[in-house]
């Protein structure tokens, strides 16, 4: 009998991974590891000490000065989330893929990225709700570029009364609050680097003293409708600590299969609120 239904099948040299969102909230340049020491297990602290301002006195000469006893305060960082991948490629499925990395490569650096991403969001819901309440502005609502242009200056306005440093500003908007930004002369106009260096992941160029990033994973507010929380800041403002804790590889022992996993710990702590400043904006197509 003839087999006529059989269709030989060819497998891909390449595999087709999902598109990856930039970054931008961990990176170094928007948060700081000053403190990030030695982390070896989940619940691990970070303590902090911070010195309070000496006391300013008027001095009359032939008369005691008064020594005033340094006050400090401790805050504590700590290793709070625990993160983990664990996966299986079979044997037979391993062979299938022909790409020069493999199935399980690619597979790792998926977990990896995924990993990152946690990491990412949980950074921006940290800063969103620890920000200075006097450092949060009004909610707007953004209907053109210029309005897109304002809301950077009245950040800057902010983090200025603040006393917070020039250098190092950072500024995260959504693509779409971008969008926004193209349409402004004035951002247009001022937008380029500046700089030989290679950009971070997720900037798009410096305006109004900001480096200004996009990313979706800008956190949401909570008017309603709900809108995009666009946070400014400089690194100074928020500490973290992570460690890629374990990654193990091994045979499964009743399969025909590799077995890799993996656990991400970390902590962060907004130690400085004043050195961020916020505001809720609606008026175009994303969250709001």
């Amino acid at each position: 009998m003839a087999v006529s239904s059989f269709v030989p099948k060819v497998w891909a040299a390449e595999l087709l991974v999902a598109l990856e969102k930039s970054l931008v909230y961990g990176q170094p340049g928007v948060v700081n590891t000053d403190y990030e020491g030695e982390i070896s297990q989940y619940g691990d602290t970070v303590s902090v000490n911070s010195v309070g301002d000496p006391t300013i006195g008027d001095y009359t000469s032939h008369s005691d000065i008064t020594v005033q006893a340094l006050s400090t305060t401790e805050a504590t960082l700590v290793i709070e989330e625990a993160k983990y991948f664990a996966f299986e490629v079979d044997d037979i499925e391993s062979r299938q893929v022909r790409n020069s990395g493999g199935l399980m490569a690619t597979a790792a650096q998926r977990a990896a990225y995924k990993l990152r991403d946690e990491l990412d969001q949980y950074l921006a819901g940290l800063m969103a709700e620890d920000v200075a309440s006097a450092n949060v502005l009004t909610d707007q609502t953004v209907a053109d570029g210029d309005a897109a242009v304002q809301v950077l200056i009245d950040l800057g306005v902010k983090l200025d009364e603040a006393n917070v440093p020039t250098e190092g500003r950072w500024i995260v908007v959504p693509p779409a609050f971008h969008g926004k930004l193209l349409h402004s002369d004035l951002f247009v106009r001022v937008d380029a680097s500046g700089t030989s260096e290679g950009l971070r992941n997720g900037q798009v160029g410096r305006a109004l003293g900001f480096d200004v990033l996009k990313s979706n994973n800008v956190p949401t507010g909570d008017v309603s409708p709900a809108g995009d929380m666009v946070i400014a800041g400089h690194p100074m403002a928020t500490s973290l600590a992570q460690q890629i804790n374990k990654v193990e590889a091994a045979r499964m022992e009743k399969r025909f299969a590799d077995m890799i996993k993996g656990l991400h710990l970390y902590g962060g702590k907004v130690f400085r609120p004043e050195c961020l400043a916020a505001v809720e904006v609606t008026g175009y197509t994303s969250g709001g």
